[in-house]
């Protein structure tokens, strides 16, 4: 039986951190035809969450859309049970473990369009951050796993993204693969899905996250804090190039990393954690005939797949920290220090 109301952090509105309010007397969601309601057991944390709070999308400084409507509950990465349907669900679905794609795809004739405009569960619909979530049934992906919810609650956009990413460069096997932002969430993923693909992988992180990242599989990591990185991909590959940089970071460092690219090769950009505008040498670019693309979230038949993949055990959570939701000032503030490895992880 489920209650009315539930706990759930609200987003009143662009600010601090005195904006999210834990509040145990919310009204749980009401699910439409087409929904239905998961208790989330787990929600991982993303840099969405942040960037929506501190009014960092769009022309008007919104939301990922360009708007939303105060109070919102935040929180994409949601693993959990569904425990009620709408009228047009099967009721076998009752129960099902599942884990949510957070992306709600537009009616678009084409993936790229679908996807520029799609509105985001945790954004511009209520999410994770809750004891409820109503989700269209067609986000919630039954998951067959041994990993417990807060494991899985890691993986959803980070590797979803990761996993697009890769398919936008055409990463295949016996490519070496330079990615950079090694030791966070998109990063972790890239690194296991480039390996799950055959491809050789170098990482970019600090040096007290490098163990870590070998760990999870990359073959040779550069320490930014110690090393260079024509130098680390000098002795890696012999001829200091690489086919494909899987970047983002950003910032002032996209001209070097254009430029370990070997003629012909690709960098595929999804993010710019060190800042969105950068200067780069156009010369290099056509010289050299790289291709350079962008690349955000994921198709559904990408997330699919991604569940396929933990299913089958191709890839492990990397679990940094956990926190109960009352604690989400907390969480969000490890977060944003970035001095771990993988994913924050909040349990209502």
């Amino acid at each position: 039986m489920v209650s009315e109301t539930m706990a759930a952090v609200l987003l009143t509105g662009h600010g601090g951190l005195d904006k999210l309010e834990y509040q145990q007397n919310v009204p749980v969601p009401r699910i439409g035809a087409d929904d239905v309601l998961v208790k989330v057991e787990a929600c991982g944390l993303n840099n969405t969450d942040i960037w929506t709070r501190e009014a960092a999308y769009g022309e008007n400084d919104a939301g990922w859309k360009g708007y939303l409507d105060f109070p919102i509950i935040q929180g994409a990465d949601i693993a959990g049970e569904i425990v009620d349907i709408g009228p047009n669900v099967s009721e076998d679905r009752i129960g099902e473990k599942v884990l949510v794609d957070n992306a709600l795809y537009a009616d678009a004739a084409d993936e790229f369009q679908a996807l520029v405009n799609a509105d985001l569960i945790g954004s511009e619909r209520n999410g994770g951050y809750a004891e409820y979530a109503a989700v269209p049934a067609e986000n919630a992906h039954q998951i067959d796993s041994s990993f417990s919810a807060t494991e899985l609650a890691t993986f959803p956009t980070a590797y979803v993204t990761a996993e697009r990413m890769l398919n936008r460069a055409n990463v295949g096997a016996g490519d070496d693969v330079f990615v950079t932002g090694a030791s966070g969430g998109v990063g972790t993923g890239l690194i296991q899905l480039a390996r799950r693909r055959g491809a050789h992988v170098l990482g970019l992180t600090s040096s007290e996250k490098a163990d870590s990242v070998r760990e999870l599989g990359a073959d040779e990591v550069v320490a930014r804090d110690e090393e260079t990185v024509p130098t680390v991909i000098e002795n890696w590959t012999g001829d200091g190039r690489v086919d494909v940089v899987a970047d983002v970071v950003g910032g002032e460092l996209f001209q070097e990393f254009v430029e370990t690219l070997r003629p012909g090769g690709r960098l595929v950009t999804a993010g710019a954690v060190a800042g969105p505008v950068t200067e780069i040498d156009l010369r290099t670019v056509y010289l050299k005939q790289v291709h350079i693309v962008g690349s955000t979230m994921g198709t559904r038949s990408e997330f699919q797949d991604l569940v396929r993949y933990i299913e089958d055990g191709d890839i492990e959570p990397l679990l940094a920290e956990t926190y109960p939701l009352p604690e989400i000032h907390e969480a969000q503030r490890h977060f944003c220090r970035n001095d771990y490895a993988g994913n924050i992880v909040v349990e209502p």
